[in-house]
């Protein structure tokens, strides 16, 4: 299997970082996700992905 970071094979068995090879892989991929570098389509209509604006309740409270 390969590293899905880098690309060079690596081993699946006692391997503690798989599917990735090394640390180092494994947290560049979680810093691509933090970074919103990876995303899910959004393929809903565009009257489907408005989100209700909160009005204030009558304490003010959202």
């Amino acid at each position: 299997m390969k590293c899905p970071t880098c690309g060079k094979p690596t081993n699946w068995q006692d391997n503690p970082f798989r599917p990735f090879c090394s640390e180092r892989c494994k947290l560049v991929d979680f810093g691509r996700w933090v970074n919103e570098e990876y995303r899910v389509p959004d393929e809903r209509p565009p009257e489907q992905t408005d989100v209700p604006a909160h009005t204030p309740d009558s304490d003010g409270d959202v």
